[in-house]
């Protein structure tokens, strides 16, 4: 390990922290496709990182399945494809322009840019930094021959015309020259095999990810931060690239055991409490690596800049820091043995470069690039002469001043660079116009500040014996800087690989300190059709709830893979089903989970049937919506598949409602055992086994959310048993939901009458039986009267006995 040679570099006491510019320009992405008989090309590139990705020829359903994850997952600002073009693309550009809250512009070129010769040719002529400029075309084919698969004519065919879109828009160089063509700076293989398929409706209802406007008023226009999400809660990265990474391993949960176990022993060694110096130290030395490829970018654009070099000093210096600690740790670990042996002596001979030739003191003074002392002698013998020079013209002009007029009482001889030596006077008040300037012997130049500047025969002789210092100063800098550009472009492949290891170890400590934090274990992960969970947790809930009941779930291969969850409604069912979620996603990234100890058999997909988009924001119905959700879990899940149903049904007419969510589990009862996936179905209609709709199958299981009746008021246990909710409890979370209380008593009566098949009284009006009995009343009493009683008062029987009562029973028919 070596030590900064200059305490005011890129970091050190009493230095300043120079932070590089990473967003300065907006990252953009361009993808390209092409789809023909059932097959799909596709690249795309990264103007972040200057890299160009290749995905090799694929098979693709006629609903272009494949390319809309592509797009999910890259969110690229511009798709390019063919003018000529199969009905399945144009459907797909459709279904992409309908959609309002994502819309990358669409460009489309002539069927002739996507030709096989056009996009080797295009390839060939590309700018590409990291080959010498005297490559041959031969050799250029032989290299780009070992990084592009050349077996994939689509993708070959696509990659033309994105090259193409490149030149054309010049992304990155729109301000170089037009013979500077847009550097590919690396070439990366894209895939999606292995890669678990979850939706983006499933993202949102389990929380993944959760977009809020920022609160700072000085990043309104940068729009948005994380919210309460799992990446929330799990991102303690260090670096940008190590949170982008992140979230790449986010949005591309795998099946593949050799990844996850990779990471997992990792995240276990960094949980343990003994270790837990060795993970501060590398954190803070991830602290200070930088955005490499924009670096690159700019060197090989010749746009570097001071803090460029800072920033690149700095990642080299700390990634030989990270080194020399993992070289003490178990090389047994795979990531402890990739960086050992992966962070080259490169790194070590880049940094001795920058330490031996950048002045970052002087740098960062006279903001350029500067050479230190004792690496070009002519540039010190320069420097030397520029040093002296003050004491020199300070003797000169005394000299020239002897020879000037006597009223003029000072003269000063000064540098400026491009112009020369020049004969500085102060401006005599006699001097009003410009022909009062001319001095004897002087050839006049400009007026700056009060002074006048002349060139003298001594100052001539003085261009001529010393020339223009600073220029040729900076130009021979600038020549070394260039020769140091190129040293370190030619070893750039050690430094992505620095970038591409260190963001593994930043994400996989970052999760370690969150695992740590909260509490979680390492999860089991095996090749098997079984999920097993002991006391899980939700792990957004429990950080916002003072306490939580943990509960278990446990799917074997040939029983109770289909589990019925029935209770009242706040009663904890659409928790537990994203609690199931969230755990067996966080085991597909290889992150530890929230429970007591759990074992995960690798799932190919997750399907959602939840509520999550606002029906007004898609054009549809909130039931299309269910239907749409509800079709893709029956259609592409899987016996390998998890399926998450909350309230399916509840859209549409009660029976008719009953009717499709009672299909829908028998289609899945009625499979055969290897192709029944993990799924959890939350519901409060209870007629479904009530009727007994659903066929007998060990696969079913029945679970219930505990419930206990206190009195009038009930109390949610959220404790998961077996067995099914006789009650919804409606009145008693009615009244606990502050509804008025003859409210719900009159609720209560009449869900009692019709659960009996009784008639319902209204009670807004008098019923049949009390009107006959008021009539009768009436008759009686007039039957009553005594007419030939003299004392009988008739007017006031009618006003005040007979008419009240009709006027009160004329008013309650009106009713």
């Amino acid at each position: 390990m070596f030590a900064p040679e200059n305490p005011r570099g890129p970091e050190g006491e009493g230095g300043v922290l120079f932070e590089e510019g990473e967003d300065e320009d907006v990252p953009e992405v361009l993808l390209s496709v092409l789809a023909q008989h059932g097959q799909v090309g596709l690249c795309f590139y990264d103007s972040k990182d200057s890299k160009l990705h290749f995905m090799t020829d694929s098979p693709d359903n006629h609903e272009l399945h494949l390319v809309a994850r592509v797009v999910q997952e890259v969110r690229p600002n511009v798709f390019i494809t063919s003018a000529k073009q199969e009905r399945c693309m144009t459907r797909f550009l459709q279904r992409l322009a309908s959609n309002p809250d994502y819309k990358p512009e669409v460009v489309i070129y002539p069927y002739v840019d996507f030709g096989l010769e056009v996009g080797k040719q295009r390839l060939l002529s590309a700018n590409l930094p990291f080959l010498p400029a005297s490559a041959s075309e031969k050799d250029k084919m032989s290299y780009l021959s070992s990084c592009i698969s050349f077996d994939s004519p689509l993708m070959l065919r696509s990659l033309g015309a994105l090259l193409k879109c490149l030149d054309r828009r010049r992304v990155g160089v729109e301000l170089e020259d037009s013979s500077v063509g847009v550097p590919i700076l690396q070439f990366g293989a894209y895939t999606l095999k292995g890669i678990v398929k979850i939706d983006s409706d499933t993202y949102s209802v389990l929380q993944i990810f959760k977009s809020e406007l920022h609160p700072s008023v000085y990043k309104l226009n940068s729009g948005e931060k994380e919210g309460l999400s799992l990446y929330g809660i799990l991102n303690r990265c260090r670096c940008k690239f190590g949170s982008r990474l992140l979230r790449q391993w986010f949005l591309r949960p795998t099946q593949d055991l050799a990844v996850l176990n990779r990471r997992q022993e990792v995240i276990r060694f960094f949980t343990s409490p003994q270790n837990s110096d060795c993970l501060s130290t590398l954190q803070s030395s991830l602290r200070n690596i930088r955005n490499i490829p924009t670096l690159l970018r700019r060197m090989s654009l010749s746009h570097t800049k001071v803090t460029d070099w800072q920033s690149l000093y700095k990642t080299v210096y700390s990634a030989v820091c990270i080194r020399d600690t993992v070289r003490h740790l178990p090389q047994c670990i795979k990531i402890f043995r990739d960086i050992t042996e992966g962070f080259s002596d490169d790194l070590q001979h880049i940094a001795s470069l920058i330490s031996r030739v950048v002045d970052f003191e002087a740098s960062v003074a006279e903001n350029r690039f500067t050479v230190k002392p004792n690496v070009d002698p002519q540039i010190d013998a320069k420097k030397r002469q520029m040093m002296g020079l003050s004491d020199f013209l300070t003797d000169v002009a005394r000299r020239e001043l002897a020879h000037l007029d006597p009223c003029i009482p000072s003269c000063c001889v000064i540098y400026i660079p491009l112009i020369g030596f020049l004969l500085s006077v102060p401006r005599l008040p006699s001097m009003t116009e410009k022909e009062d300037f001319e001095i004897g012997g002087l050839d006049f130049m400009f007026l700056s500040k009060d002074r006048l500047h002349y060139r003298s025969q001594r100052t001539k002789e003085l261009d001529d014996l010393l020339g223009d210092l600073h220029c040729d100063i900076r130009d021979m800098e600038t020549a070394i800087m260039t020769h140091l550009q190129n040293a370190v472009l030619q070893r750039s492949g050690s430094l992505y690989k620095v970038l591409e290891l260190s963001a593994e170890l930043d994400c996989l400590m970052a999760m370690s300190s969150a695992s740590q934090e909260y509490g979680y274990v390492s999860p089991k992960i095996a090749n098997h059709r079984r999920i097993s969970i002991t006391n899980g947790r939700h792990p957004l809930l429990e950080l916002c709830s003072p306490v939580f009941v943990a509960n278990s779930f446990h799917s074997t291969d040939f029983k109770g893979r289909v589990k019925i969850i029935t209770g009242p409604n706040s009663s904890g069912k659409s928790i537990y089903l994203k609690q199931i979620g969230l755990i067996v996603f966080m085991a597909l990234i290889g992150s530890n989970v929230p429970a007591k100890e759990a074992e995960i058999g690798l799932v190919d997909g997750i399907f959602s049937r939840m509520q999550s988009r606002e029906s007004v924001s898609v054009g549809l119905s909130t039931f299309m919506i269910d239907l749409n959700q509800m079709a893709q879990a029956l259609n592409s899940s899987t016996g390998n598949s998890l399926v998450l149903i909350d309230e399916f049904g509840k859209g549409t007419n009660t029976v008719d409602g009953l009717s499709l969510l009672a299909a829908s589990i028998s289609f899945w009862l009625k499979k055969a055992p290897v192709d029944v996936p993990h799924v959890l179905l939350a519901t409060n209609i209870h007629s479904l086994l009530q009727l007994g709709l659903l066929p007998f199958s060990e696969m079913l299981s029945l679970l219930t959310l505990e419930t206990a009746l206190d009195g009038d008021e009930l109390v949610f246990l959220y404790q998961l048993k077996e067995g099914i909710c006789r009650s919804s409890y409606a009145a008693n979370i009615a009244t606990l939901a502050g509804l008025p209380t003859h409210l719900v008593q009159r609720g209560v009566e009449v869900s009692e009458l019709y659960r009996t098949g009784r008639s319902i009284k209204r009670i807004d009006k008098a019923s049949c039986d009390e009107k006959a009995n008021r009539c009768k009343n009436i008759v009686e009493m007039f039957l009553k009267l005594d007419l030939d009683d003299k004392s009988v008062d008739v007017q006031r029987f009618l006003k005040e006995e007979l008419l009240p009562s009709a006027g009160e029973q004329l008013n309650q028919q009106d009713i």
